[in-house]
């Protein structure tokens, strides 16, 4: 995770020197308030979309037994888990490689009850081991959800209809949905005669696109051109309707092939009846990065983000792996990534960080925490400070430290002049003014006693805030 937003500021306290670098692990990073402010209304926006479907939150484990979610991880996968021993047992535990494998795990175990179908959401941090300059962190936040139970086009189709609604949600307007059925690369595959070692290095070569690769594979063992023609013509089949048209001449009538492609026909018309149109591209060698996919499978890139933001797909045959088959599928996004893409307001426009500033010198500080505390009751966000200094320079100082936290109002109590039991409002204080700026300054002041500040607090927070 990226510890600044999008477009660097200098106080963004964006690591820079080695000796700084060295303090930190490869790979992880912190997370500085204004982004993290940024970063969580994004989780929060992405899991309330995800909840309006009917999907309630899972909260996974930070670490397992490695001899127990083993079954779902891909040998290759286990290799870049973090691994450590258990002081009280003595048995290997890793850090959460991933959410699905745990997902799967736990419903397997009958831990989420028998009641089907399963609508599941998360969010999380998995851990794997990359290579210092392999172009992404060792902590991948993640937001996704799973539905466990179903196995038709429907459920498919709601699966990527809610990825695309929740990219929409947060703003993100330009990116396309690849969409394939492993089913129809692994059928060419299969058929071609190739050997189970040859298939998974054409696999794993069509997944990256290198056709050069692929060619060395193919032409490594004694297959029929036919075969081979189809099976480097596949990657390349990426379009709209016209690639399900030749995607039927490559099955030439195989029905282990002809049924993925009835079934991505299937999830890519009601998509397109949901509106969706526009997001997809069809791709007939489209792949997931884990063998445990088996059925429809999906990725979603975004103009100018190097790699995919998110992605998923049917998942059948792992829960099978922990004891209790049930067709699956799900989509996780990478938030590091959304964050990056996401277009975010600058620091200090729109509403403001802090409604209220309550000050008071020393003496008054029961007093302070007194009206600090009624505010928040009314649901307002505030920030009490401790005025050092002469009784004078108080309300100066005030001022200074509300504009230093970005907050709409400064009330000042024990302020000399005002009554006990009143306060001293000035407001319009920061909603005129970007950070840092001085010179003259459109606020009010006035006196109010306690009650009636709070009555005012609670009709403005009432009132509908203006989108930035």
């Amino acid at each position: 995770m990226v510890s600044v937003p999008p477009k660097p500021r200098p106080s963004s306290g964006q690591v820079s020197s080695s000796r700084e670098r060295s303090l930190v692990p490869v790979g992880m990073a912190t997370i500085l308030p204004h982004a993290a402010k940024q970063v969580r209304r994004l989780e929060e926006q992405l899991l309330g979309h995800i909840n309006r479907w009917g999907y309630d939150e899972i909260i996974l484990p930070t670490f397992e037994y490695l001899d127990v979610l083993a079954p779902g991880l891909e040998p290759e996968l286990i290799d870049h888990c973090y691994q450590f021993v258990d002081r009280t047992t003595g048995r290997t535990l890793l850090l959460r490689p991933d959410a699905t494998a745990q997902i799967a795990r736990t419903v397997a175990m009958g831990l989420t009850g028998a009641t089907l179908p399963l609508r599941l959401s998360y969010r999380t941090s998995v851990f794997r081991y990359e290579t210092e300059h392999a172009g992404r962190g060792r902590e991948i936040f993640q937001v996704g959800a799973e539905l466990i139970g179903l196995d038709d086009a429907t459920s498919d189709s709601e699966v990527i209809g809610l990825m695309i609604e929740c990219l929409h949600r947060i703003g993100l307007q330009s990116f396309k949905v690849s969409l394939g059925h492993l089913g129809f690369i692994k059928g060419l595959l299969s058929r071609s005669g190739l050997s189970l070692q040859g298939q998974k290095l054409a696999e794993q070569a069509a997944a990256r696109k290198d056709l050069p690769r692929l060619e060395e594979v193919l032409a490594s063992e004694r297959i029929s051109k036919t075969a081979a023609r189809a099976i480097r013509e596949a990657p390349e089949l990426y379009g709209q309707e016209e690639v399900l048209a030749r995607g039927r001449v490559l099955a030439a009538g195989d029905p282990a092939l002809a049924a993925p492609l009835a079934r991505l026909t299937q999830v890519y018309q009601l998509l397109c009846a949901a509106g969706h149109r526009d997001s997809l591209i069809l791709d007939l060698g489209e792949f997931r990065g884990f063998d445990y996919y088996d059925g429809v499978v999906f990725d979603v890139f975004a103009e100018g983000m190097g790699a995919e933001l998110g992605g998923g797909g049917r998942y059948d045959h792992l829960m099978g792996r922990f004891g209790r088959p049930l067709p699956s599928t799900g989509f996780g996004l990478d938030v590091d990534r959304l964050f990056r893409t996401v277009a975010f307001p600058e620091e200090g426009a729109g509403s403001s960080r802090v409604e209220y500033l309550v000050a008071a010198p020393a003496k008054a500080t029961p007093r302070l925490m007194e009206v600090a505390a009624q505010l928040r009751q009314t649901g307002a966000r505030v920030v009490q400070q401790t005025i050092k200094g002469s009784d004078a320079a108080l309300v100066t100082a005030a001022l200074t430290a509300g504009l230093a936290q970005h907050a709409s109002s400064v009330v000042i109590v024990g302020n000399p002049g005002v009554d006990r039991g009143d306060v001293l409002v000035v407001e319009s204080l920061a909603a005129h003014l970007p950070s840092g700026r001085t010179g003259n300054r459109s606020r009010r002041s006035k006196k109010m006693d306690l009650d009636e500040l709070v009555a005012e607090a609670r009709r403005a927070l009432r009132q509908p805030k203006k989108r930035s």
